[in-house]
């Protein structure tokens, strides 16, 4: 292919044909009409010297060449880093700055580590300095993050996908919860009375099971779930409401001591690590360091 035949927005237009595998589709993210995508189409085809695009066997749409699959994943990563170049400016000011940042976590971490830099932002009182907060739920991290959907992402770090870029942030543990004047008291149970309770989970696909399972099923014990809530927060609300039990970790359940009693455990959880991760493309970005500075500098 001769670079000097082809523009930036043909080479924009193919980014996005290459995702959507459909010209209609493609045309309406790119604001141009379906004839004027077709004829850019046309003469990528020729630039290229390969369909680029075919018609899929089965079903509507199309799908990709080996040529465009081999080149899909470095086109995307050249212009993001043309955005990034175009977009970069020598220093951040939050007073000043109009950037928008968009965080993917769960509304435990939010209620740690969120809620404080969220407190953080809004006091420059700058409206054009925005956050969002996401739920990681059906979020693919590591495609996101490269795609700019989303600029940070905060859970286990252990879990975190290997080409991001990743700091620890803090370590947690397990505690049991319920209501204030429980019936049972304040006791620390034994491992059976444990399992007899009455516990609540939070599952966001409405399972009635989690990992603190797998471990009581290696001591050959199973808890008694009576119910699951799609949120952390949630947990409170109900164990005021009723006899239910909860076990979450300790940092979060610790925002509500005062309706709720804390209660050791009677078995071991390991504990674990909450990180951040980024994509390199934003690595020396200055308003993502500075973003990734509140959440090491966060008070929880």
């Amino acid at each position: 292919m001769d670079i000097k035949r082809a523009d930036l927005p043909l080479l924009i237009s193919l980014d996005i044909l290459l995702e959507e595998k459909n010209v209609t589709k493609a045309a309406q993210r790119l604001n141009i009409s379906q004839p004027a995508l077709s004829t850019q189409l046309a003469r990528l085809r020729v630039l290229f010297e390969d369909p680029l695009l075919v018609p899929a066997e089965v079903g509507r749409g199309m799908v990709l060449t080996e040529r465009a699959l081999n080149l899909q994943h470095k086109l995307r990563a050249s212009i993001n880093e043309l955005k990034f170049a175009v977009n970069f400016k020598s220093s951040f000011d939050p007073l000043t700055s109009r950037r928008k940042f968009t965080i993917a976590t769960n509304d435990s971490v939010f209620t740690i580590l969120g809620l404080p830099v969220l407190k953080k932002v809004l006091s420059f009182n700058n409206p054009g300095l925005q956050i969002s907060f996401v739920s990681v739920f059906g979020v693919n991290v590591k495609e996101d993050l490269e795609k700019g959907n989303i600029d940070l992402y905060i859970g286990d770090i252990n879990k975190m996908p290997d080409s991001l870029k990743v700091r620890y942030l803090m370590k947690d543990s397990f505690i049991m919860a319920q209501k204030k004047r429980h019936a049972r008291g304040t006791k620390k149970p034994t491992l059976n009375e444990y399992c007899q309770l009455s516990h609540v989970i939070v599952s966001a696909k409405g399972d009635l099971s989690s990992s603190i399972d797998h471990l009581l099923s290696e001591q050959s014990q199973t808890r008694n779930i009576v119910a699951s809530v799609p949120s952390y927060n949630q947990i409170a609300l109900v164990l005021t409401n009723s006899d239910c039990v909860a076990t979450l970790p300790k940092q979060l359940l610790e925002k509500y001591q005062d309706s709720l009693d804390l209660i050791e455990l009677p078995f071991s959880i390991p504990p674990f690590e909450l990180g951040m991760a980024w994509h390199i493309k934003s690595q020396e970005d200055e308003a993502m360091v500075w973003l990734r500075q509140q959440f090491t500098q966060a008070k929880f």
